[in-house]
């Protein structure tokens, strides 16, 4: 029988169905942050339980933590962080805090560390664990109780999804990334069109990726509302496998982890790779999006009162007008991280477009790097002194920074940010913040320019 990837993987895991038509599915490896582990934690020592399998457990420290130096930032993120290494003590689970030369953002360390492999399930408590499905694993965020029933016992309670793929076939042009490619898939098939699905993403595009921009791709599935995402496994995989401290800890054999080819899923969508343009969002959603050359919609563009009513909200919110040009939005912050654009490629991309130039005036401009390996290796590549020289704030210390109002990196009520991060809902990265999502070298060309610009117009 013809299977997709996604049920290769969910067969692969299954420990036994349940009476209520879920089943429950073993979990080969699970990661935590500071945030969402302490009531987990706490409800293993009301149930007087402890951690089956401690060496199938990694923690990271990367959402509350500063990025400006290795201290916690408040008497809150300090009580978080030093409870999370408590609990690692206790139950002897290894754990990547301040000051360790792995720590990062957890699903930056986890790729880098050798400790993802095709055919791998992975559970975290945060929602962009489906970035692990670049590599033909199936990673998905679970909540607080499902992180304390993965520690007790390594499975969880799950019901199959339906399947959908989404095929980007064709060469794309210069400039476009695989941050526009995601953004392209996340406009066509709009916020919740993926809920309840495991996307599977093919074609020659995303074939052409590198490892890098598949996670991007996965990671980013999740704002469709999928649950999971996932590339078949190639030769790019492989690749990406060697040379890692963890490499060999994992190998799961005997399948081949990819689609069969007469396998069928439950939709399809098919997406012209040479019709995607690089991105930005003008919106409160990151399906609200336009290429970097047109204009902010109108309500002409839309039919329902519902949609033109989403419309009028986001443009209130967002400070702009009807069919703005999007090249005419001025910005007063430039961010480059997150655990979608904070890899030594981003960076390298981004670099690119600063090398000779400046941020222009009245612009702050912050570039936080994924992990400590990641800015180990890009300073030694002389990327943090093309960042310095051309104006932006390199962080010293690794974390999720201004992805979301978490820690001490907050955009003001009004503060126009074009980010390289995921999300851009309302009050996202800070109360009143107004983000536009782009990828690294648009929000290079962006803080250069003092407005939203094409990346196309810096070769």
């Amino acid at each position: 029988m013809s299977r997709t990837l996604y049920d290769k993987l969910v067969d692969a895991h299954k420990v036994c169905n349940l009476p209520d038509g879920d089943m429950l599915i073993y979990v080969d490896f699970h990661i935590m942050n500071e945030y969402t582990s302490p009531q987990a934690f706490s409800g293993l020592s009301a149930k007087r339980l402890d951690v089956w399998r401690s060496e199938a457990h990694l923690a990271v420290v990367d959402h509350v933590n500063a990025t400006r130096d290795s201290k916690p930032h408040d008497a809150a993120s300090k009580l978080l962080i030093d409870n999370l290494e408590a609990n690692c003590i206790k139950h002897g689970i290894a754990l990547y805090g301040l000051g360790d030369p792995r720590q990062g953002i957890e699903h930056v360390v986890v790729p880098e560390q050798g400790l993802v492999v095709p055919g791998m399930l992975i559970a975290c408590g945060d929602s962009h664990t489906t970035t692990y499905g670049a590599y033909g694993a199936l990673g998905f965020g679970i909540g607080t109780s499902e992180v304390e029933h993965v520690l007790a016992t390594q499975t969880l309670r799950y019901k199959r999804m339906k399947t959908m793929r989404v095929i980007v076939e064709g060469d794309t042009a210069p400039g476009v990334t695989a941050k526009d490619i995601i953004m392209k898939v996340v406009h066509v098939v709009r916020a919740g069109g993926g809920n309840g699905y495991a996307v599977e993403f093919a074609g020659s595009a995303i074939r052409d990726l590198d490892m890098a921009g598949r996670m991007t791709v996965c990671n980013m599935a999740v704002e469709l509302g999928a649950r999971a995402a996932l590339i078949a496994a190639d030769e790019i995989t492989e690749a990406a496998l060697k040379g890692h401290p963890h490499t060999g800890q994992f190998a799961f054999k005997g399948e081949n982890w990819v689609s069969d080819s007469e396998a069928v899923f439950d939709e399809e969508i098919t997406i012209s790779g040479a019709n995607i343009e690089p991105l930005i969002t003008w919106g409160t959603s990151p399906d609200q999006s336009v290429p970097i050359t047109a204009n902010v919609p109108s309500k002409l563009d839309y039919v329902s009162p519902k949609a033109k009513a989403a419309l009028e909200r986001s443009l209130k919110y967002m400070g702009l007008t009807e069919g703005q040009s999007a090249q005419s939005i001025k910005i007063d912050t430039a961010f480059i991280g997150s655990c979608t654009n904070s890899r030594i490629e981003d960076l390298r991309e981004a670099a690119k477009i600063l090398q000779g130039r400046q941020v222009a005036e009245g612009v702050e401009a912050i570039v936080v790097p994924g992990s400590a390996m990641t800015r180990i290796k890009a300073e030694a590549e002389g990327l943090r002194d093309v960042f310095e020289a051309a104006g932006f704030e390199w962080r010293p210390e690794a974390g999720c920074s201004m992805c979301l109002a978490m820690n001490d990196d907050i955009a003001m009520d009004g503060e126009r940010v074009a980010s390289s991060t995921n999300r851009n809902f309302e009050g996202r990265q800070g109360r009143g913040a107004r983000t536009h999502l782009m990828s690294p070298a648009m929000v290079a060309a962006a803080a250069v320019s003092g407005h939203l610009a094409d990346v196309r117009d810096f070769k």
